[in-house]
């Protein structure tokens, strides 16, 4: 629940004739809504023409019956965004459409636009306020525009894309999908009826009827169309999938390189366990993604587990803005102590990442209310020392609760009788993959993807605490 670091965002799309690919594309981005709540949309495809619907809030609030009947076709993609760059308006809300050959959705961040503005400039097309999103569907709309398929558009676009991406991208009678040549961000597969999907995820696929047919590979794109669905490798895979996907964002009923999000979450609990040896009475979550590593760090442990904290499931956007008094409240608005769990207790508290520390100082004092008598806090993932730049919020550096500080200097600041975070090698063993499988920029400060002028935005750490 760590202060909620943002991913930019969920991207769903669909091929297929013989369903209503808007509702279908409706209930996939539901099923993605924890990618990204700031804003959702739909483009459409009849053969004829893309039509879209998009606007500010969850998929619930944008899309009514009408906005989704009114959406008719054969192809359709979607997006949720939490928005990483550039503002949260409905400006910035995707899909993006291109005169109308070409709808694109994007999952990741571009650090540096530097060589796709200069493409976009040369050829006299504006580029100031654009977003990343805005920049690529721009560049692969000038290629259609003056002819080229989708396939060749693709090939002379993505050296431009410097930066993590998974595209589901839709002309009038195809459905793109594409990664980038490290698979930052996840992209997979699956068939329906007669026709295809995509999504970010696989937990997307059941609700709808889909069943999984494999990742889409680090820089391959996907061509759906009248004739069948194609691969085309645009680049050589050098799979580094961000492991941030297994810790924060990815929901727990989904498969990630064919490992289950769940067993991997219990595992870092139990890594946990291994490497910090406590005597404590009972171990609590932080909810909702912190559950499974606390079940496995409660079974390794042997101390009992509970449900010590309970969170609003609610809580997530609203238009309706709280009143200073209620937002001094701050995490209290979201988590709730059970005190006949914690009072007298020695609890050790349980959450997935620590970013800038504000959330996890309050669930600290949070517990100390309700009458523990110690509180441990323990991260099922290492100390986040260094900025992201492939499409989560965490940017700036000197924010970072780890920046520059000991173990010792973070425990006083949370108020917690003790902490700890998992090790890199505790955390890499956990999985079950090799470790050169995945980017761990925020842990490391190695950037598989060259930051090119931004690498000047993080600085190496004097100590490693």
């Amino acid at each position: 629940m760590q202060e909620i670091p943002g991913e930019k965002c969920a991207v769903f799309g669909i091929y297929d004739k013989g369903v209503d690919v808007s509702r279908t594309a409706f209930f996939g981005l539901f099923a993605l809504q924890h990618r990204g709540q700031e804003s959702s949309g739909i483009a459409v495809s009849d053969g004829e023409r893309i039509a879209s619907h998009k606007n500010i809030g969850l998929v619930t609030q944008v899309f009514t019956e009408g906005s989704i009947e009114a959406l008719s076709g054969h192809i359709a993609i979607g997006h949720n965004r939490y928005s990483t760059s550039k503002s949260s308006s409905l400006e910035y809300a995707q899909p993006f459409i291109a005169d109308n050959r070409i709808a694109l959705a994007h999952n990741g961040n571009l650090p540096s636009t530097t060589a796709l503005k200069s493409f976009l400039k040369f050829k006299g097309i504006p580029t100031e306020a654009a977003s990343d999103s805005r920049l690529m569907v721009d560049a692969l709309g000038w290629h259609l525009k003056r002819g080229l398929g989708i396939e060749e558009a693709m090939r002379q676009c993505f050296p431009l894309f410097t930066g993590a991406f998974s595209i589901v991208a839709m002309t009038k009678d195809s459905l793109i999908a594409a990664r980038d040549a490290y698979g930052i961000r996840p992209l997979v597969l699956g068939k329906l009826n007669g026709g295809y999907v995509v999504a970010s995820e696989t937990c997307a696929l059941y609700p709808i009827g889909a069943t999984f047919i494999r990742e889409v590979a680090p820089g391959e794109m996907l061509i759906v169309d009248e004739e069948g669905l194609r691969s085309v490798e645009l680049a050589p895979p050098n799979q580094k999938l961000d492991i941030f996907e297994f810790i924060y964002f990815a929901r727990h009923d989904s498969e990630l390189l064919g490992k289950s999000v769940y067993d991997v979450r219990k595992n870092f609990g139990k890594h946990l366990a291994r490497e910090c040896k406590l005597e404590a009475d009972v171990v609590v979550p932080v909810p909702e993604t912190s559950i499974p590593m606390a079940v496995g760090f409660a079974q390794e442990s042997g101390i009992p587990y509970e449900m010590g904290l309970t969170k609003n499931r609610y809580i997530q956007r609203t238009f309706i803005e709280p009143d200073q008094r209620l937002r001094e409240q701050g995490v209290k608005m979201k988590l709730t102590p059970l005190p006949h769990v914690l009072s007298g207790k020695r609890v050790v508290v349980i959450d997935d990442s620590i970013v800038r520390g504000t959330t996890s100082r309050q669930v600290v004092q949070l517990l100390f209310e309700a009458g523990a008598k110690e509180v441990h806090f323990l991260v099922s993932s290492p100390p986040i020392r260094f900025p992201d730049f492939y499409g989560i919020d965490i940017s700036k550096q000197d924010e970072l609760l780890a920046f520059n500080r000991s173990v010792e200097e973070m425990r006083a600041y949370l108020g917690a009788t003790s902490l700890y975070f998992l090790s890199i090698p505790g955390m890499i063993e956990a999985t079950g993959i090799p470790g050169e499988r995945f980017n761990t920029s925020c842990f490391t400060g190695t950037y598989p993807i060259d930051l090119k002028e931004r690498s000047r935005e993080f600085v190496s750490l004097t100590h490693a605490a």
